[in-house]
């Protein structure tokens, strides 16, 4: 059986990267990988941590790209692709330009789709924008959809699609994530908070709001270490540097996949607008404040591994502030991570190659009850 798969960021390369191994250690596989570049520095990152070296390489990347236009590139140049490879299933993950676009040219080619981490929704097109509607479209044309949790699955069966076509697997993500840590060995936590924030709906008002209240936290917890990674996009860049002149402020430029697990472990809070620190930072017992309006991925914040607080930035500047108050408060956001266990690459090849496979099995999915 041929598989291509298509990755084209960071955090698409380090769910896949566990697939990738996965299927390749299955005898009847032949597993092709195909790079767009949507990311091109942050995708050879992971590349190398994981020790992937890609069979095709679009190259597709562009300074200050636009949705659209890599879209049309991604188009133009993966269509040959599948017409010389003509593989039995496309894999994608998530909910980038390339996953989705990758998947609707497959559709197109009468080719099946697998979709990891399929299922996951707001509700709202516009939080997350655009990703809620490219994992919409991906999931619309999927012949195997590999769930994260409950809450996926049920949302493609309200959804009209059919339960064999849906595949409860955990995410991919605890299973990397595992991998580096096994790597790494023990991290010992420091006075330290960790923030990332780069998402397209926060760009303007909200994201100088993330950053005043970063300021303002900086101020009021002298002894902490506040270390904010930037991102290449320059909508970001230039308002995170607003905070560059507070001695305890870390400004670092986007850092490899390595060293943000490092960062995670050490860190006491964690304020990110990331899907994917969402689902890894429980693994490592790090409380989170999330900022965004919405998450499609409620699950933490049910457990009471999360908070949503938005970019508000008094509010912002309340929880943090009451977290890095009160260890009791920290602690209480620990337990169990509800998004995976560590063997959801080997199941979705399970399902691939046509064996049964014994579904994930998460946490308990209830409201936190305070400790």
């Amino acid at each position: 059986m041929k598989l291509l798969v298509v990755v084209g960021t960071r955090p698409e390369a380090i769910k896949m990267a566990p697939v990738i191994r996965a299927l390749r250690a299955e005898p009847g596989a032949r597993v092709v990988v195909c790079a767009t570049a949507q990311h091109r520095q942050m995708l050879d990152q992971v590349f190398r941590l994981f020790e992937i070296v890609p069979d095709v390489d679009l190259d597709l990347m562009r300074p200050d790209q636009t949705p659209n236009a890599l879209a049309g590139r991604v188009f133009a140049s993966l269509d040959p692709v599948l017409a010389a490879e003509t593989p039995e299933w496309l894999l994608v993950q998530g909910d980038t330009t390339t996953a989705m676009a990758a998947a609707i040219a497959a559709f197109h080619r009468r080719i099946r789709v697998g979709h990891v981490e399929a299922g996951l929704r707001t509700g709202d097109f516009q939080h997350p924008f655009p990703e809620e509607m490219n994992r919409r479209v991906v999931d619309l044309v999927s012949e195997g959809n590999f769930v994260p949790t409950r809450r996926a699955a049920r949302a493609l069966a309200a959804e009209g699609v059919g339960a064999e076509k849906i595949h409860l697997t955990g995410n991919t993500v605890v299973d990397a994530l595992l991998e580096i840590a096994a790597r790494e060995g023990d991290a010992p936590e420091e006075d330290l908070v960790l923030i990332t924030a780069h998402r397209r709906e926060s760009f303007g008002a909200p994201l100088e709001a993330v950053v005043r209240a970063i300021g303002r936290l900086a101020r009021s917890f002298p002894q902490t270490r506040f270390v904010h990674v930037t991102h290449p996009n320059p909508n970001v860049g230039p308002v995170v540097r607003r905070n560059e002149g507070l001695p305890n402020v870390t400004l670092v430029e986007p850092l490899d996949y390595l060293e943000l697990v490092r960062l995670m472990r050490r860190a006491r809070l964690i304020l990110t607008d990331s899907g994917g620190i969402q689902e890894e930072a429980p693994t490592f017992h790090k409380p989170v404040l999330v900022l965004r309006e919405k998450t499609e991925r409620p699950e933490g914040v049910e457990a009471g591994l999360a908070k949503l607080v938005g970019t508000d930035e008094e509010r912002i500047v309340a929880e943090a502030s009451a977290l890095l108050s009160d260890p009791g408060a920290r602690r209480r956001m620990a337990g169990d991570n509800p998004y995976g266990d560590g063997r959801a690459s080997a199941r979705i090849a399970a399902i691939l190659m046509g064996r049964d496979f014994e579904p994930f099995e998460p946490p308990v999915e209830a409201a936190h009850v305070a400790r």
